[in-house]
């Protein structure tokens, strides 16, 4: 199954947050690990990995923190991904030279794969950080009330 690495969860959920902040206002990496119980070193180095390629600025000090300083509409998915875990490779023979599988002499869906990658790639590209952070769902609101229901069924065992 294709899923999203959770850093790029991370990234998200602190762009989302820190978008919604006024001009100029600092956000610490631990007011967003508390605010929405994520782990503080991986949250962290995505913010350190973001403050280095300019899409946001990292204030140090006791009262430092990041900020938002590129339009995030102008930010893909793929530029975001590229940056923070590397090129989108949907299978571990894409690594490098292509050398990471023992069947590649013999496969017979490189060529299906490679437009698959290819595929998700440009996709990737046309989807801007603004689109995902930005966006509404009518799903939302039942998946939040089924994992309200599940707590609550947890605490009265």
């Amino acid at each position: 199954m294709f899923k999203i690495n959770r850093k790029i969860e991370y990234a998200l959920i602190a762009l989302k947050y820190m978008s919604h902040k006024a001009p100029g206002q600092i956000t610490s990496a631990k007011e967003i690990c508390d605010l929405y119980n994520i782990p503080f070193d991986p949250t962290s180095r995505v913010l350190q990995i973001m403050a280095q390629h300019g899409i946001v600025q990292a204030e140090q000090g006791a009262k430092g923190g990041y900020q938002v300083i590129k339009d995030l509409s102008k930010v893909s998915m793929r530029e975001l991904s590229d940056m923070i875990i590397g090129p989108i490779e949907i299978t571990n023979c894409f690594h490098g030279d292509y050398s990471n599988c023992g069947i590649t002499a013999t496969c017979h869906i490189i060529a299906p794969m490679l437009n698959l990658n290819e595929k998700l790639n440009k996709l990737f590209a046309e989807i801007m950080v603004t689109d995902l952070i930005e966006s509404k769902h009518h799903g939302e609101k039942g998946i939040r009330q089924k994992t309200i229901v599940k707590e609550a069924g947890a605490r009265s065992e």
